[in-house]
């Protein structure tokens, strides 16, 4: 069966209650905070004649505070980068005597196979190795054979 409960309305204190909230009852009887608006209000205050100075926000303080240093970095990167250019050029020249010898070092072997041992009769037959090795245990001593086909 169902038994409704009683909500217990929170206790708010008087000076807790910004102006312009009121407690106000609702058609069904339920109390609660609204904002009313009633001739309790505080009237608006009117424009002052003369203007104070607004404070500066911290956004724009930090703002001005970074754009000197972040320019001063630019530069100092542009200053470095024109002291280090002789040193980059050296090194992509070093660079591609690298790349040179690496592609002449993948290339040589293809090269002396097809020139070595053939006199110019072309590509010499293919030798086949072939070795059968066994051991026994861990630390066995091993034994083998080799073929040679």
């Amino acid at each position: 069966m169902y038994h409704p409960t009683t909500v217990q309305q929170p206790v708010l204190p008087p000076a807790d209650i910004p102006p312009g909230v009121e407690w106000v009852t609702l058609p069904n009887g339920v109390r609660t905070l609204a904002y009313t608006h009633s001739q309790h209000a505080p009237a608006a205050q009117p424009e002052p004649t003369h203007r104070t100075a607004e404070p500066i926000p911290r956004w724009a303080r930090t703002t001005a505070l970074l754009a000197p240093t972040v320019g001063g970095g630019i530069a100092a990167a542009g200053f470095g980068i024109s002291y280090a250019a002789p040193g980059l050029i050296a090194m992509t020249e070093a660079l591609w005597a690298a790349i040179a010898l690496i592609a002449a070092g993948a290339l040589a072997p293809l090269i002396l196979r097809t020139t070595r041992g053939t006199g110019g009769r072309g590509p010499a037959p293919v030798q086949h190795i072939t070795q059968n090795v066994t051991a026994s245990g861990l630390f066995g001593r091993a034994s083998g054979t080799l073929n040679n086909r």
